[in-house]
This record gives C-alpha cells, sequence and structure tokens, in this order.
C-alpha cells in the first residue's frame, strides 16, 4: 500500500535532507514526515511547504507519531545527541552522519578530535554499504550510513584487497574530487561563491576524518593508503581515481572480471567497457557508483576511475536504500 511507511527526516533543510526528502516523496511505500529538532529559521521555513506532515522531534512524539523508520541528516555533533533518542523510542534508525561509523572511542579521539559519548551505540552500529553488508543491515535496527568518498573507493578497493592482487608495498592512492555541496550547506570563507568559483583545491591533505572508513571497511593499514580530497567549482558529485600496482601483470580482462564477480547482481555498480570511464554527468542525480578501468600489464599499474553522486549513493540514496532493506522491501524501491 503506498505510503504505508512513515519515514520521519531531522534536518530536512541540509543538502543531504533535502535530497532524501525529494527522494522519500517519489517512493512507492513511503510518507515522509518532517521532524523538528529546532526551532527553523527564517530561510528554512518555506521548505517543503506542501503539506507534509511536520513533528517536533521529541521522544513522546517518536513514541506516538506512528513512525517506523528515522533518519538523521544532521551534523555529527547532532546525531550525537538525536540517535539515542530514535533507538530509545524503539524505531529503525539511519544516520548519515559520522558520528557511529568509526567502531571504537579512541577512532573518534583521533580522527574527529572529540570524545564520544555513547560507545554502547558504536559497538551495535551497523555501517550500511549494502554491497558488502546487506545481510547485516536488513536486521539491524540502527545503521550508520558511509560517507560520501568512502562509499566510492571502499567500492573500487575492498574487491582487490579480498582478492589478493595487489602489490600491497607499492600502496593505494585515492585522488578524490567532490562538488562543493559535499561540505554541506553552512557556508564558510571555502564554500562561498567566490572562493569556489574558478578555483580549486585541496583540503583534508592525508588526515582527512574518511580516511579510517576506507582503513576499517577495506582492511587497508593506513601506511598503504594515501587519500587526498578536493573541492570542484560544481554543486554536485564525486570523481575518485585511484591508483594501485598488482602482484602479477593484470590485464583489463583481468580486473573487470574481477568487479564482475563481485557487482555483477548488484542494481547500483555499473562496470564500464574497456575504453571507457565515467563522469559527474553519468551518475548525478542516481544512486550508482560507475567504475572505469585501465591497465598496464608491463608494468602491472591499474587506475580505476569510480563516479558517484554525493548527495545521493554518497548519502540520501544509500540511507533510502538501507531503509528498503530493513524493511523487508524492494531495495531500488524509490531509486531507479
Amino acid at each position: 500500500m503506498a505510503g504505508s511507511i512513515r519515514a520521519g527526516v531531522v534536518g530536512f533543510s541540509g543538502y543531504s535532507g533535502l535530497e532524501l526528502v525529494g527522494i522519500l516523496k517519489k517512493h512507492p511505500e513511503v510518507e515522509p514526515v518532517l521532524l523538528e529538532h529546532r526551532a527553523p529559521t527564517a530561510d528554512e521555513i518555506p521548505v517543503f511547504d506542501d503539506g507534509i506532515e511536520r513533528l517536533p522531534f521529541k521522544p513522546e512524539t517518536l513514541k506516538k507519531g506512528g513512525l517506523d523508520v528515522v533518519f538523521l541528516a544532521t551534523h555529527h555533533d547532532v546525531s550525537i545527541e538525536t540517535v539515542p533518542i530514535a533507538v530509545d523510542a524503539g524505531l529503525k534508525t539511519i544516520d548519515l552522519s559520522g558520528a557511529f561509523r568509526l567502531r571504537t572511542v579512541d577512532n573518534y579521539k583521533r580522527w574527529y578530535s572529540f570524545e564520544h559519548k555513547r560507545p554502547d551505540l558504536l559497538a551495535e552500529a551497523v555501517y550500511g554499504l549494502p554491497e558488502y553488508f546487506r545481510q547485516v543491515v536488513k536486521v539491524a535496527r540502527f545503521v550508520a550510513n558511509p560517507g560520501c568518498y568512502p562509499t566510492a573507493c571502499n567500492l573500487v578497493v575492498r574487491p582487490l584487497i579480498v582478492s589478493a592482487v595487489l602489490d600491497r608495498e607499492a600502496g593505494i592512492v585515492c585522488d578524490a574530487k567532490s562538488g562543493v555541496s559535499g561540505a554541506g550547506k553552512k557556508p564558510s570563507s571555502k564554500t562561498h561563491f567566490s572562493g569556489v568559483s574558478d578555483n580549486f583545491s585541496a583540503y583534508g591533505v592525508m588526515f582527512h576524518r574518511h580516511v579510517p572508513e576506507v582503513l576499517l571497511t577495506s582492511d587497508v593499514e593506513e601506511h598503504e593508503f594515501s587519500f587526498t580530497a578536493q573541492l570542484l567549482p560544481v554543486h554536485r558529485g564525486i570523481l575518485e581515481t585511484i591508483y594501485v600496482k598488482t602482484s602479477e601483470p593484470m590485464s583489463y580482462a583481468d580486473v573487470a572480471e574481477l568487479y564482475e564477480k563481485q557487482y555483477g547482481n548488484e542494481p547500483f555498480v555499473r562496470i564500464y567497457p574497456e575504453g571507457r570511464f565515467p563522469d559527474l554527468q553519468s551518475v548525478v542525480n542516481t544512486n550508482y557508483c560507475d567504475i572505469g578501468i585501465q591497465a598496464d600489464p608491463k608494468t602491472r599499474r591499474v587506475t580505476i576511475v569510480a563516479a558517484i553522486d554525493n548527495l545521493v549513493k554518497g548519502a540520501a540514496g544509500q540511507a533510502v536504500q538501507n531503509m528498503n532493506l530493513m524493511l523487508g522491501i524492494d531495495e531500488t524501491a524509490g531509486l531507479l
């Protein structure tokens, strides 16, 4: 029955939250509900002025509001405070922030520079990369949605690690570029129009807080992995170019076979034919991760290009994919 699932969204005025509500509005089985965790600012009041129900984000509301699932599209500081409320209310919960992705308090001390207040929920949170953790997501009550950069990087790197085809001493280099929406809606000197337009800059060099998601998910050692995030003068989209060296000579066909074996039945991963590579226009406004491959058997070098929409497969779309799994409905519902 259309609209039988009531999905609450906290943080609906941010870029990921706006995208999430837009997807849920088109979902054949979902009725979105806007959950207000604070008083809206003047520029947020007109958002979704189209009859969508609004409720205050309070424990009593969550318990009596007839909700089935709650999404937190909020900053990690807010998620740490609000996720426990949703979980304690007995609702399926999906957090789009980085607040519960890293498994241990020590990881948060190092990569986020704060003392995590809920190690119990850190231990319970399921990392929501469906292509690898689908069966665990299906039975989870709380999912930590992956970051945008790690989503594309893990989909490329993990099959290479699992297949043990890499010369790991040669290292793994991920050169990653994102549209400015990946920095969130709150303006800064780097994300104002004058700072982004006609510009191209690197940030978080070597110690970006998304690095540990790749280390933990793909079982990579920190000394093996070099990651640089860069800000493109566009609104949305991520393009990652990943450089590796194989232990034995491998052709395009060899590498493509490895990826096809892993992703041949995946609805949202597309492997390109030889000589073709994805670009941002290939994936924006979709939940796809597109992968292109170039291999040189003589030098054992392999270059993989991956593209996603940071607001869809890198955030809201993947969150809906996880919701579909958690609630036992078609994984692709609302996303194709």
